[in-house]
């Protein structure tokens, strides 16, 4: 069973949303940010109310992701045995209420639980691009015994 707490070099950007009479504007990400070590794709995904999207990991590739639209629990946990926060789950809370940007690191193992009544979309980035020949896709079970991690809701 892990520990919660912070993982090292999981970064998570709190955006800010400039409101007028017309809606908002909101910027995501910028290049001076410093938050990708570099691109290499963009991509978008829809996912329906209570869908569990877990868990996977990359030995590659770091993933920033944002939640436009709906709400996340997401689930890091940190698999990288040279780590100062090795055995550690960090568990965050973004979507359209909370916009954050999630750096994840190569080797901290990821994925997320819809929250609410209506679809979830995440935008995500990655610095490396999709190869379906060899794919950066390493898969855990979303009930992992070595992760531990309880997706019911705790305060119903």
């Amino acid at each position: 069973m892990s520990t919660f707490g912070t993982i090292e070099g999981v970064v998570v950007k709190q955006l800010v949303r400039h409101p007028d009479d017309r809606g908002f504007f909101q910027e995501i990400l910028r290049d001076d940010d410093h938050l990708l070590r570099k691109f290499g794709q963009a991509s978008l995904s829809m996912s329906y109310p209570g869908v569990i999207k877990a868990f996977h990991y990359h030995e590659r590739q770091d993933d920033l992701w944002f939640f436009p639209v709906g709400s996340a629990q997401v689930v890091l946990y940190d698999a990288r045995k040279d780590s100062p926060t090795y055995g550690i789950t960090q568990v965050l809370y973004p979507g359209e209420d909370n916009p954050q940007l999630i750096v994840i690191p190569v080797g901290v193992v990821h994925g997320y639980r819809v929250l609410g009544n209506k679809p979830l979309m995440i935008v995500y980035f990655t610095t490396e691009s999709y190869n379906p020949a060899q794919p950066d896709e390493k898969r855990l079970a979303w009930n992992d015994e070595t992760i531990g991690f309880d997706w019911t809701t705790q305060y119903r």
